[in-house]
């Protein structure tokens, strides 16, 4: 996703989801600033493309963010409310700046969101980016929060589910093995020194070097600005240049490197669960709601990661991989 991160979403390495990792590094309510082209799949720029998204004749658009998680989500998205009777296309938009004003408008129905990081998103834009959060760790609040938010502006939030895509530190697994690691309060009671590779935000965003510093007691003597989560940064931590990596609970390429997460204990993180977000008008209906939950209900994290690594390492479309995983757990 969405962002050092508040949550990986708002403000989700530059291996598969460039834009998702600096997402990861945004602070508070803020998002990282991308490119401000807007693609459509099909070819069709949706700037114009007139009227609204249509969900009352029966089709649905679905907005899908520039990375590859995300074109994963949609095609999920759109394989279980196609499923349902809607005829459905996916719309490519670059980032979260500008799909959630068509989402608004009705121009785009659905999308995949993150909870934490776009309720942030939405605090920012009602309140001001020095806005008080209103995420937390707390996945009911968290949603709660997003929904009082979300309504005004004419959009609904179906529930959350046990997917997960937030921020995450890991290191390699020799490391962990000698010093006997498997959350970060016991990289904290360790009292081990670490270098933290990582985008140079990290260094002052509270969900990075100063929440590991407070919150688990890590002495971290400073940060390698090689990104969030890309192969230097891990490769950096597998040989020991480094002790720990930022990256994300949805990496699939961890296992590459020789790396696991450390648990995130106190729950220093956000609760970015994902969850559907919908125009109220067009995709508000108890039958869209009750396709998307099943799939919500059903995917984990692990799901989602594995789901990741077939389009990232194994070069499978998302088209495909979405098509695959419905059809084993007979959601379409």
């Amino acid at each position: 996703m969405a962002s050092t991160p508040t949550t990986p979403h708002a403000p989700r390495p530059t291996t598969r989801r460039a834009p998702a990792r600096r997402r990861a590094l945004a602070a508070g309510g803020a998002v990282a600033a991308l490119t401000l082209s807007l693609a459509a799949c099909g070819g069709n720029d949706l700037e114009k493309e007139g009227g609204s998204g249509g969900g009352g004749k029966g089709s649905l658009v679905i907005g899908s963010a520039g990375f590859t998680e995300s074109e994963i989500l949609a095609e999920l998205y759109s394989g279980v409310l196609s499923e349902a009777g809607y005829k459905t296309s996916v719309k490519k938009v670059k980032n979260r700046e500008l799909y959630a004003p068509e989402l608004e408008k009705g121009r785009i129905d659905v999308v995949p969101e993150y909870a934490a990081t776009m309720a942030e998103f939405l605090n920012a834009k009602k309140n001001g980016p020095k806005a008080d959060p209103v995420a937390s760790p707390n996945a009911d609040k968290t949603v709660e929060a997003l929904r009082k938010l979300a309504e005004p502006r004419g959009l609904k939030v179906l529930d959350a589910g046990k997917a997960v895509d937030q921020n995450a530190f890991a290191v390699s697994a020799d490391y962990a093995k000698k010093h006997k690691l498997k959350t970060l309060s016991d990289l904290g009671a360790s009292k081990e020194s670490v270098t933290v590779a990582a985008g140079d935000e990290c260094e002052t965003r509270p969900f990075c070097q100063p929440g590991l510093e407070k919150t688990y007691g890590i002495d971290v003597k400073g940060i390698d600005p090689k990104g969030v989560g890309t192969s230097q940064s891990k490769q950096a931590v597998k040989d020991g240049k480094d002790q720990l990596v930022l990256t994300t609970t949805t990496d699939a390429t961890l296992d590459q490197f020789d790396l696991v997460i450390l648990q995130d204990d106190k729950k220093l993180q956000n609760a970015d669960n994902v969850l559907p977000v919908v125009n109220a008008d067009d995709a508000g209906d108890k039958k869209v709601a009750s396709a998307l939950d099943e799939l919500t209900r059903t995917l984990t994290t692990k799901d989602l990661t594995d789901l990741n690594r077939q389009v990232d390492q194994e070069r499978k479309k998302a088209k495909d991989v979405a098509e695959d995983y419905l059809a084993e757990k007979n959601l379409a």
